[in-house]
């Protein structure tokens, strides 16, 4: 056995460079904790917003990052069913940043965090849905109660998180509009399933909306962005429609839409994934319809683009570049 393995850590704030690719002693897992040898892991926004020190947590240097991952159990703590070693499952975020992170070739978690992915995904796949779909699955299914005909507004339509609730919107019978400001995005997007997309630099949302509802507007709104562009989302909103904001893209200040919220009769809604840990009973839902709808392929994790362990910094600068449609991923070799 190895007694190094190369992992991913960052010594101060900033961009992408900041990312370094270190040489350093493989840990045994201590207590309720699992060794995972890495085959792919996926890259978030919470990981760019986490190295900018924009994130809900600050690092502690010299940090490590990376929420989600698929591997093959290698060792396992006191307290763990050694029966675990050699199998593979991928990594639900149910850990912190501060303690935890999967970007390299190996990665400790708590064994809470194992979980399972249908044999036919690949480990590019399976390293591509909790983040996503939990997230998706929460807002919509779970609080929204998403229902045949509704339609639901989807802001940054080529993340992966909005492609993933396209997929959830399109299995509940819903009609999912996607908004992108990128015009040469708008083909690809249709093609994978939105049953509209509006780019936002060339069309009126608001306007558009209308159109595309008959004027009732979207029942449901999912928002990563927030920012000036709230005020936009809420007019586009049903009376007694629902937003959820699950984001915060764009770090500017997010004026309160006062009068939309006020004339509408709005429900606003924060909301992250990790409310969902706090059910057991939710959770469980969550995750039986996640593995359904993936064994069945209505849900199919979009990969965007495949990049080398040594290629960090420029997975992340990808990502940063806001060019890509669906999820960022390294593969391990």
């Amino acid at each position: 056995m190895p007694t190094t393995a190369r992992i991913v850590q960052f010594h101060r704030l900033g961009g992408p460079e900041v990312l370094q690719v270190e040489t350093l002693p493989i840990p045994e897992p201590g207590k309720d904790e699992v060794r995972l040898r890495i085959k792919a892991f996926a890259l978030n926004r919470a990981e760019a917003l986490f190295r900018q020190g924009h994130y809900l947590i600050q690092p502690q240097f010299p940090s490590r990052l990376g929420y989600e991952a698929a591997g093959m159990v290698e060792a396992v703590g006191p307290g763990v069913d050694e029966s675990l070693i050699g199998k593979v499952f991928n990594t639900v975020p149910n850990f912190s940043f501060s303690r935890y992170g999967v970007y390299g070739e190996v990665a400790m978690v708590p064994v809470t965090s194992l979980g399972a992915y249908p044999d036919k995904l690949t480990p590019e796949e399976g390293a591509s849905i909790w983040m996503q779909y939990l997230t998706a699955y929460g807002a919509l299914v779970h609080l929204g109660h998403v229902a045949n005909g509704d339609f639901v507004l989807l802001p940054a339509a080529s993340s992966s998180t909005a492609i993933a609730a396209m997929e959830v919107v399109n299995a509940e019978g819903g009609k999912a509009i996607g908004i992108t400001r990128s015009a040469k995005k708008k083909a690809e997007l249709l093609s994978l399933g939105y049953d509209h997309v509006i780019v936002s630099n060339d069309e009126d949302v608001v306007k558009r909306v209308a159109d595309i509802t008959d004027g009732n507007g979207a029942r449901i709104i999912y928002d990563p962005v927030l920012g000036s562009g709230m005020e936009i989302l809420a007019r586009a909103a049903a009376y007694k429609g629902i937003y959820f904001a699950y984001g915060l893209l764009d770090l500017r200040p997010t004026p309160f839409p006062v009068w939309p919220t006020m004339s509408k009769a709005l429900t606003l809604r924060g909301w992250a994934f990790p409310e969902l840990f706090r059910d057991a009973e939710a959770l469980q839902k969550a995750k039986d319809y996640i593995f359904k709808h993936l064994s069945d392929g209505i849900l199919k994790p979009k990969i965007a683009r495949v990049f080398a362990l040594d290629q960090i910094v420029e997975a992340h600068r990808f990502m940063d570049s806001n060019d890509q449609i669906g999820k960022i991923i390294v593969r391990v070799e």
